[in-house]
């Protein structure tokens, strides 16, 4: 059965593990997000945020795009391959409505995908 659940076991935790992903990544990104990812031993995906007050000014915004991109994992975590995924987003992500950012997640999704075809 999939599970759509997002949990702490769903999430990059400590500075180890993002530490782990920013070592040896391999990127997919689009015009304003930015994904790195590395493989994991666990039977899971792991989701990180790295959203950087210097790219996206206003929290409110922050918390917004951070909010998207749980989301589209959460609906997306079941055809990813087993990986740990930090998150990051260029200047001017801010200005993307919701639908957008849904759009370009969901185009990367489908890059890592096919990148690891099991």
């Amino acid at each position: 059965m999939v599970t759509y659940n997002f949990n702490r076991e769903s999430r990059l935790l400590t500075p180890d593990h993002f530490q782990a992903v920013f070592s040896k990544p391999l990127r997919f990104g689009s015009s304003h997000i930015t994904i790195l990812i590395t493989p994991n031993l666990d039977q899971r995906n792991r989701l990180g945020l790295a959203i950087a007050k210097k790219r996206v000014k206003l929290a409110v915004q922050r918390n917004r795009i951070k909010r998207q991109i749980r989301e589209s994992f959460r609906l997306n975590q079941h055809n990813l391959p087993h990986i740990d995924i930090v998150v990051m987003v260029k200047s001017g992500t801010d200005k993307l409505d919701n639908s957008e950012i849904n759009r370009q997640l969901e185009k990367i999704w489908r890059k890592v995908i096919q990148r690891h075809k099991r």
